[in-house]
């Protein structure tokens, strides 16, 4: 059986590459289930998903604990011990990374035990950085060496064909893309029998009751875990651009985490290091003097006053 984890943030089309790449693998004549699994759905927040794939039925239920692949769309979700990236990973599982160095510097950087293969990553821009997903489920079809070209292509038109031609076509060329990169690594991954997974109990987690005025405290303000960089979340960031800006402070009142501020002249400010990358602002600007960046990238435009 193959057991795929799929890593990434909100917004770069993590559940997506999962049911592309499950699809795939059904055009292959496997059994097949995927699913993602995530908390609030916010954009940048981390999310996983998996895929299971067999020529049998295939009986196991959850979360794949231990991956034969392990597939990361955001190399910044390996500083993350809360993301859970590598739980499970051993010698013998694959971790594919989008990232633009090479294995051996991220071997250096984190505590990688398995085989690490990277894949330059798809620019994340406003508009394409859902593509980011597509193009990781792209090389993860080529590392399994049991799904072809065309399946891979099929699979995208089965799970966009609502989203118009022109979104599949970009999503296939960047899925090939990726398929095309890791060629050289071809069935690098090798699916693991039923009967080497190691079945355990759930650990379970018994919790005293408390009284309703206790156990049900009420928070009625923003930003009340101010020591949690939830800024790390963000795969796209907001830049206020003031010689558009009309200091209506209508993204302040609107931020859903109070994440803006005005300073005292009635400019907003936005807190980099609580901003989720929500977008709430830019969508609800009436000057359009938001625009959105990609982390890591420089701005095309400055916040610079008049």
């Amino acid at each position: 059986m193959y057991r795929i984890r799929f890593h990434g943030r909100g917004g770069q089309g993590i559940k997506t590459a999962s049911r592309i790449l499950g699809t795939a693998f059904f055009l292959e004549g496997f059994e097949v289930q995927d699913a993602p699994r995530y908390g609030a759905e916010r954009r940048g927040a981390p999310i996983f998903a998996y895929v299971r794939a067999d020529h049998r039925q295939i009986n196991e239920r959850g979360i794949i604990h231990s991956p034969d692949l392990v597939v990361v769309a955001d190399e910044t979700l390996l500083g993350i011990p809360a993301a859970g990236v590598l739980q499970g990973i051993a010698q013998n599982s694959v971790i594919l990374i989008a990232s633009n160095q090479p294995a051996e510097a991220l071997i250096d950087r984190y505590p990688l035990p398995g085989k690490v293969v990277t894949l330059l990553p798809a620019h994340a821009t406003q508009s394409h950085s859902t593509l980011a997903g597509v193009a990781c489920a792209g090389g993860a079809a080529r590392l399994t060496g049991v799904i072809s070209e065309e399946s891979l292509k099929e699979a995208i038109r089965q799970e966009l064909s609502d989203h118009g031609q022109i979104a599949v076509t970009d999503n296939i060329a960047m899925a090939t893309a990726g398929y095309a990169q890791l060629a050289s690594d071809s069935g690098m991954v090798v699916a693991d029998s039923v009967g080497n997974y190691p079945l355990k109990k759930p650990d379970w987690i018994n919790l005293p009751f408390d009284e309703a005025r206790l156990a049900a405290p009420a928070i009625h303000t923003t930003l009340t875990s101010e020591k949690v960089k939830t800024g790390l979340w963000r795969s796209l960031r907001p830049v206020i651009d003031r010689h558009s800006c009309r200091r209506c402070s209508l993204c302040c009142q609107l931020c859903p985490e109070g994440a803006i501020h005005l300073d005292p002249q009635g400019w907003p400010e936005i807190d980099y290091e609580h901003c989720k990358g929500c977008l709430i602002c830019q969508e609800q600007c009436p000057a359009k003097a938001i625009i959105a960046v990609a982390e890591g990238q420089p701005e095309s435009r400055t916040g610079g006053g008049p």
